[in-house]
């Protein structure tokens, strides 16, 4: 049987943090050409901003027109379909929760409140100004100066107030599935209970499913395991203690709960590619 494709970042330059990040100007994307993308979804979060355009933009089985002064904001996990038309404007932006992981919690609190309306629609002025955002993201990402990451995220920041500003001006347009909501729960489970459960049964019991119902959800939305995703934040707690703290390996293995510190530099070297030590040096 036939499964929806499940498209993942893809490295756009040798920088460690860079790879969870990307901007497309839609002008050059496009080329003179019209756009289809085929239905599928991703593992991270993708912004489809268009200044002016033509085409059908089909996400979780509703069919926008595409309209001018729009922002399309995907969350991991949902299904959508793309048709543009050749002379459309605008930018692609696609991230992941690993790039808007630092010390700022803001971030988090931000995306939960945008990230179950996929459509956010403006008056032509105010959308002027938002482009302004788009423009100079656009910019430091091409030129990549000193700090140009945390610039980009500034702009982030600035652009989701913006869109909640305007969410009660703009219908929405959730669909509160069952597996997107019990996907976002075990998403914000892991944040907060990582350190002390790294085991499926543990969430599938705070979830009240079994491990067969939590693993079918995760598989079917995301295209990974329970384990995987559990994985995959161990991951990423280890890299904000390694790049966030000076604290020594062996420290920062009793931090996320490994009492055996060679078994957790194998566990990150087999995931990352690279010991602790070494992702840190190449991360300065």
């Amino acid at each position: 049987m036939d499964q929806i494709p499940i498209r993942s970042l893809k490295p756009t330059t040798p920088h460690v943090e860079a790879t969870y990040f990307n901007i497309k100007d839609l002008k050059s994307l496009l080329g003179g050409n019209d756009l289809f993308h085929a239905l599928h979804r991703h593992d991270f979060y993708f912004m489809l901003v268009i200044e002016n355009g033509k085409g059908i933009h089909e996400i979780d089985f509703n069919s926008y027109q595409i309209q001018h002064s729009s922002i399309y904001f995907l969350r991991p996990g949902q299904v959508h379909q793309l048709q543009l038309d050749r002379k459309s404007a605008g930018f692609i932006i696609q991230f992941n929760n690993e790039f808007l992981s630092t010390d700022d919690s803001s971030f988090s609190q931000l995306i939960k409140e945008i990230k179950h309306n996929n459509l956010y629609s403006f008056e032509k002025e105010p959308f002027n100004g938002l482009m302004n955002l788009f423009y100079s993201i656009y910019h430091e990402n091409s030129k990549k100066r000193y700090q140009f990451l945390n610039v980009i995220r500034a702009n982030l920041r600035i652009l989701f107030i913006e869109l909640i500003r305007n969410n009660t001006k703009t219908p929405s347009h959730q669909k509160n599935e069952y597996q997107q909501e019990r996907l976002d729960t075990f998403l914000e489970l892991l944040e907060k209970h990582i350190i002390n459960h790294k085991q499926v049964s543990h969430y599938a019991e705070m979830l009240h499913l079994s491990v067969y119902q939590l693993n079918a959800i995760t598989t079917k939305t995301l295209g990974k395991t329970s384990s995987t995703l559990i994985n995959e934040q161990i991951i990423l707690e280890s890299k904000r203690l390694l790049l966030a703290t000076n604290n020594q390996v062996n420290q920062i293995a009793l931090q996320l709960g490994y009492v055996d510190v060679s078994y957790f530099i194998r566990f990150f070297k087999k995931h990352t590619g690279f010991s602790p030590e070494v992702f840190r040096n190449n991360s300065k």
